[in-house]
């Protein structure tokens, strides 16, 4: 009798992707197949001028991914000269575009994310603040601008991101906090999210935790047709004007009916754990990306084609010469678009600089 027969593997328990990290390595294993990749995501049916849209463009022989716009609104005379990776967030990068898509490849499944650092060592950098740019600049391609209202139940809940007072150094714990007025979160950054029931997370950074924002939040997230929004017992949603219901956690119930909020928190724990096990400190400035990352791998948890979903942002991502798109928090409290550029590389190279730095503790 035979003892060497072999056990069917079982179905998977997650979506698998459709391509590896071994098998983009190898796909995409040159310059040429990576620019033909681009090309081909982002002018489907033929190159198109990325400054006036125009179809009428000539490509350059002597240079391939190059082509000229004649339009005489556009480039005028000379014409304006353009290749695959203008307006996108590899425009000007000094890193070969195959090194870009594994590191696309990584971040996008990595559950829980995946560190500057480790990447560093994944690609033999000289520096680490190249795989941080990388990063961020990633991140940026992840924001999803086009979602559509949530809709059914969706919960919505807010978490605030730092440490411990027992961890803290003696003058930014509680105590001194409150006499510095801070408004919430005793020095922490706030976050706040929603999420459909079995659909999509939508989640932003909030500077001050009042009527304002949370109301405006739900207002820009939520259809006014839901079914039902579920929060905890926080007083500011009693006011929303739409269907509504709450947990009262203060007196442990959790669940009550279809009335919870366990799902939004699920994604709250998944985020924290990238920041205590991957990150460790986050920059109150760029939690925004980070927040965008994670909200964008969640609503691709089922989508067996994210690398090509990540892609499709990369190519985008841009405005004005040079300039990579980057959420960033400004004034007022709000979270806006703002721009990260190669000068802001090159200051901080010259500087000596660290570009990373934390101005919160681990969670």
């Amino acid at each position: 009798m035979s003892t060497n027969t072999k056990v069917a593997a079982g179905t998977p328990l997650t979506t698998q992707p459709n391509i590896t990290l071994a098998q983009s390595k190898r796909h995409y294993a040159t310059e040429d197949a990576c620019k033909a990749l681009l090309r081909d995501m982002r002018w489907p049916d033929g190159p198109r001028c990325p400054r006036c849209q125009s179809d009428k463009v000539y490509a350059l022989k002597a240079r391939p991914f190059h082509w000229v716009c004649k339009n005489k609104d556009c480039g005028g005379r000379n014409g304006y000269r353009f290749s695959v990776i203008t307006k996108t967030i590899f425009e000007n990068t000094n890193y070969p575009l195959k090194t870009w898509v594994e590191v696309i490849s990584l971040m996008g499944q990595s559950k829980k994310g995946i560190s500057a650092l480790h990447i560093h060592r994944q690609i033999g950098s000289g520096d680490y603040r190249t795989p941080w740019f990388m990063c961020h600049r990633i991140r940026a391609a992840m924001k999803d601008e086009a979602f559509p209202k949530l809709m059914g139940t969706v919960e919505v809940d807010e978490t605030y991101i730092g440490g411990k007072d027992r961890n803290r150094h003696w003058n930014k714990q509680s105590r001194q906090q409150r006499e510095a007025g801070t408004r919430f979160g005793f020095g922490k950054s706030g976050a706040i999210g929603a999420i459909s029931r079995k659909g999509n997370v939508v989640c932003q950074m909030m500077q001050h935790g009042d009527f304002k924002t949370y109301n405006g939040f739900v207002r820009k997230v939520v259809d006014q047709k839901v079914d039902l929004v579920a929060t905890d017992e926080n007083r500011t949603y009693n006011y929303l004007g739409l269907p509504h219901a709450a947990v009262k956690h203060s007196q442990h119930e959790y669940v009550r009916g279809e009335v919870h909020t366990n799902n939004m928190e699920s994604f709250w724990s998944l985020l924290k754990r990238g920041v205590v096990g991957t990150f460790h400190n986050l920059s109150k400035e760029y939690l925004p990306l980070y927040l965008a990352e994670f909200q964008f791998r969640f609503n691709n948890r089922k989508n067996p084609d994210i690398f090509r979903a990540i892609l499709a942002g990369c190519r985008g991502r841009h405005t004005g010469s040079g300039l990579s798109v980057v959420e960033r928090p400004i004034r007022q409290g709000q979270i806006a678009m703002a721009s990260i550029g190669y000068h802001f590389a090159r200051n901080h190279h010259a500087q000596g600089k660290t570009a990373f730095t934390s101005s919160t503790d681990i969670p």
